[in-house]
């Protein structure tokens, strides 16, 4: 990596574009530290991939790693919903907060679509594509050019090209830049550590920019694809936007150092700590999940006959924290009153938490598991 030549600025008229060089090549790698962090983020993935074994009902909390990560993804495009935001429904949400609740469920809907995708479709050109389809559709980008390659030039920073921090290569070079990144994926002759791989291809693709809008989100959510695809992880339970969203500053300087620098190894230094990072705080949010059940599980058999019915709604409860007392009658089959009566005693029992203060309409968070993701 010490001859890493991240590619050159090419005159454009009055403003010069980025054209950076292919990544698809042999490798080497013999930094000490290097070699250590990425020991390190190797022993940390292990961890996280054998727990997420032993937690009952996996894709429950799934559904909430990746609602945590639609969040703070879009956090750092702007994007201003909270994680009770996004629970709710879209009727519920105020008029001004509509457009930034809908851009998070789309942000959801993508991923689980592209990991659903990775049953039939190679990490892929193709694949990011049609993720990126799904994350605009409807939303502020839809007129951008959903799921399709940039035929214009697009800019990072400032108002215009002319004062642009940065201007990602033409537009006429994208597709072979992006199948330069597939060859690279795919790429079984020349290794180079896995770790190492998606965090070139994350650089490399925000170095591309290969959309008009939508490249951070689809950018960041290549990530915990990459690892699944590659069977390092089993499910998708690794997301690096919120250790992104804490170190923004670092994480666009330490791209730009790349580019400008040819610093590729502080870049690389950075991901694996935000692997680390990220990993070891994941583990601990499933272990306080398995805790928090064990807790809750003691606390409703205070409920007697009841227990069953509560149990059903808490089922519930781990995969969407948020119910009002129609969902609780529709999961449990039981009528409106004695519905009522069972939010009462979840209540009481400290569980639930009435979040909006009106007399009807209430609705009610769970408010202990909600804040696991925190």
């Amino acid at each position: 990596m010490k001859n890493f030549q991240s590619g050159r600025y090419i005159q454009q008229g009055y403003y010069k574009s980025f054209q950076p060089n292919p990544i698809n090549r042999l490798w080497s790698m013999d930094n000490m530290e290097l070699i250590q962090l990425l020991g390190r983020a190797d022993r940390e993935l292990g961890r996280l991939d054998m727990y997420s074994d032993y937690i009952p009902n996996i894709d429950l909390f799934i559904s909430m790693h990746v609602l945590k990560e639609a969040t703070q993804s879009s956090k750092i495009e702007g994007t201003r919903t909270n994680m009770a935001e996004a629970l709710l429904a879209e009727e519920d949400v105020a008029p001004e907060k509509r457009d930034d609740w809908e851009e998070v469920q789309n942000y959801v809907a993508a991923m689980k679509e592209a990991i659903s995708n990775l049953h039939t479709l190679p990490f892929s050109s193709r694949l990011i594509r049609e993720t990126h389809r799904t994350l605009l559709q409807g939303v502020r980008g839809k007129h951008k050019q959903p799921g399709e390659f940039r035929q214009s030039q697009n800019w990072i920073g400032g108002a215009t090209l002319s004062d642009a921090i940065f201007v990602p290569p033409v537009h006429s070079s994208i597709g072979e830049l992006m199948s330069d990144i597939e060859k690279f994926v795919h790429n079984n002759t020349d290794y180079f550590p896995e770790l190492l791989k998606i965090a070139l291809v994350h650089y490399q693709f925000e170095t591309i920019h290969p959309f008009l809008d939508g490249n951070g989100r689809v950018g960041r959510l290549l990530i915990p694809l990459y690892l699944v695809d590659k069977g390092i992880l089993k499910q998708p339970v690794l997301y690096l936007s919120d250790f992104f969203e804490r170190n923004r500053t670092h994480y666009y300087d330490n791209l730009m150092r790349a580019r400008e620098k040819n610093d590729l190894l502080q870049w690389f230094k950075f991901f694996l700590v935000g692997i680390i990072e990220t990993a070891s705080n994941s583990v601990a949010t499933f272990d306080n999940i398995l805790k928090l059940q064990k807790q809750v599980e003691g606390q409703i058999q205070a409920l007697g006959s009841r227990t069953v019915n509560a149990q059903k709604v808490i089922d519930y409860l781990y995969q969407r924290p948020i119910i009002d007392a129609a969902k609780v009658g529709e999961v449990v089959q039981v009528s409106p009153a004695s519905a009522y009566k069972l939010i009462v005693d979840l209540v009481q029992l400290g569980i639930l938490e009435e979040i909006t203060g009106g007399k009807r309409g209430k609705q009610y968070m769970f408010m202990a598991y909600l804040n696991l993701f925190k």
